[in-house]
């Protein structure tokens, strides 16, 4: 399971990173950090909360790995 994140979308809410600052790493600026990441285990309920909490709708998940 990995997070997709469209940075391009990201507005700097920061509400992901509410739910998990390990899981949604964000710049100086506030925004985004990464375009995909790998979900540890253990951590994928978090990672669909983070994902919910974004207003702009900047973040999903992916089932697979590649």
């Amino acid at each position: 399971m990995k997070i997709i994140a469209d940075r391009t979308r990201c507005a700097g809410h920061a509400r992901c990173a509410a739910v998990s600052e390990v899981l949604f790493e964000l710049d100086d600026n506030g925004y985004i950090r990464f375009a995909e990441k790998i979900v540890p285990e253990g951590l994928q309920e978090l990672a669909r909360r983070g994902i919910r909490a974004c207003p702009e709708r900047a973040l999903k998940l992916s089932d697979t790995e590649k």
